[in-house]
């Protein structure tokens, strides 16, 4: 498969995502499960985001060299899923500003439409990351990726828990220069667009069902 994709591979990850897809766990369960994957994705989304050099005092030395990062990194989630990903990225990241875009999909096309658009008119020399839990068809990624790209951006990342081979493939299609850090490739989909094996939808799953009238 061609593009940056980062499939983290390490055991602890690999545990957490079984948890993700074990249909019998809870809400909080796999909250708590979605932020323990998103800190370990985000150090390795992070790896080359740069620190300024400051000089410190610790309890037994003065003047001592150390980093920091003072850099802003704008987080786009996508909603309403996307949302279970930014406390744990800015509980790691020490400036951030969140932006959230508003995507549905059309159950008929599979393709995304937008009802929000949060973004600034001007995101020139921002770092992005922008959030999809699932990256299933690749529509709503692909369009909050293009949406961002509209606005300046060229430091683009995106963040999921799960994603299809066929949804990154078409991403990379569009956005052959934008990194994917995700936890699980999976193999397929379904017929109604679901990832397969996946963890059903993330939304409903991180916040609750939406009551229908």
């Amino acid at each position: 498969m061609d593009g940056p994709l980062h499939v983290v591979n390490h055991p602890l990850v690999a545990h957490q995502v079984t948890t993700l897809r074990e249909a019998t766990t809870d809400q909080v369960t796999f909250a708590r499960c979605a932020q323990e994957i998103t800190r370990w994705l985000a150090y390795e989304a992070f790896r080359d985001l740069p620190v300024t050099e400051v000089v410190i005092d610790t309890p037994v030395a003065s003047g001592v060299l150390a980093a920091k990062v003072t850099s802003e990194t704008v987080l786009v989630p996508i909603l309403r899923a996307g949302l279970g990903l930014v406390p744990a990225l800015q509980e790691v990241l020490p400036v951030t500003r969140v932006c959230a875009v508003g995507l549905r999909r059309n159950e008929e096309t599979l393709e995304a439409e937008v009802y929000l658009d949060g973004l600034p008119a001007d995101l020139a020399g921002s770092r992005v990351v922008v959030c999809d839990p699932m990256l299933a068809t690749g529509g709503s990624l692909c369009h909050a990726v293009a949406m961002v790209k509209e606005r300046g951006a060229t430091d683009v990342t995106a963040i999921c828990l799960v994603a299809a081979a066929p949804g990154v493939e078409r991403f990379f299609v569009d956005h052959p220069d934008v990194p994917v850090i995700t936890a699980a490739l999976d193999p397929r989909l379904n017929d109604h667009g679901y990832i397969v094996p996946g963890l059903g939808d993330a939304g409903d799953r991180l916040f609750g069902a939406p009551v229908r009238p």
